[in-house]
């Protein structure tokens, strides 16, 4: 029997917050380096604390795993992200609410839970053949836009 809260199994979805940070027509893409999604590029991000607003939550995580301070601006967008088992059962339940931050200090570097960062374009991106979390383009899109 798993406990509440566990990630494999959940009872209920667990929420994390993922850190979309635009500076200067770039936005901040990170490389995992733990499951799930090891070597997939996307936003810097984690699980939200008891007590923590999502805009905290995506503030926090992104300094965290990469040393780069952003303001929060709003909430962009929430993912889903449910897998399941070869019998159907929940085995992966997250939501992610994707949060837009200004950066406003530091370049950056792979602290926690990342094995790469880099500023892109949507363009660099389309053209770099990065493997990509689901709709990060889209994403990105739509953080450049405001």
């Amino acid at each position: 029997m798993t406990k509440s809260g566990d990630r494999l199994y959940p009872h209920r979805p667990v929420l994390g917050c993922l850190a979309a940070v635009r500076r200067g027509g770039r936005i901040l893409l990170a490389q995992r380096s733990v499951p799930p999604g090891v070597g997939r590029w996307g936003f810097p991000g984690g699980m939200q604390e008891l007590g923590e607003t999502v805009l905290a939550c995506a503030e926090r995580e992104l300094r965290e795993e990469t040393g780069i301070a952003a303001a929060p601006v709003r909430t962009l967008d929430v993912l889903d992200a449910i897998r399941r088992d070869d019998e159907g059962r929940v085995k992966v339940h997250f939501a992610l609410v994707v949060v837009l931050l200004d950066w406003r200090a530091g370049e950056g570097e792979p602290i926690e839970d990342v094995r790469a960062l880099g500023w892109f374009t949507p363009e660099e991106v389309r053209a770099g053949g990065l493997e990509l979390f689901p709709q990060v383009e889209e994403l990105m899109a739509l953080a450049l836009a405001g």
